[in-house]
């Protein structure tokens, strides 16, 4: 196994751990999920398919399309974690249906919450594709020599 297809198998366990999460929350515990935590959601659920399918195939560019999920969902996350922390950042009108999106289902160790969990397996998701990302443009650069 490359080194590059190791991260993406990595990556794709994340993914898989951050969505069996995800559903435990909402479907044992019955966490109603906020208009971020959907969007958190289809971003993330995605990765598990795009992933295996780019294990299975061996494809060296999977970066090229789950990069862009995982950037989209590191950002979600980290502002749904801000907005969590200081309220009032959060924009007008972006969590008023259903549950606000200022709400703390869990709190571990005083400030691990849900999106903070969602923030992590996004950014460590996005920089193992990020690397997979790297060395492929460093491999396909010519050298002087």
């Amino acid at each position: 196994m490359t080194p590059a297809l190791a991260r993406t198998y990595v990556a794709w366990l994340v993914a898989i751990v951050a969505t069996a999460g995800s559903l435990y929350f909402s479907e044992v515990r019955f966490f109603v999920p906020c208009a971020l935590c959907w969007w958190q959601r289809i971003f993330m659920y995605p990765l598990v398919g795009l992933l295996a399918v780019a294990l299975f195939t061996r494809d060296r560019h999977v970066w090229r399309y789950a990069l862009p999920l995982a950037l989209l969902g590191t950002g979600t996350a980290w502002y749904h974690y801000l907005i969590q922390r200081v309220p009032s950042l959060a924009a007008p009108g972006v969590c008023r249906g259903g549950v606000p999106c200022n709400v703390q289902y869990i709190e571990w160790f005083g400030f691990v919450t849900i999106p903070f969990l969602a923030g992590t397996a996004f950014a460590i998701i996005t920089v193992l594709l990020g690397w997979n990302a790297l060395t492929e443009r460093r491999s396909a650069t010519p050298r002087a020599g």
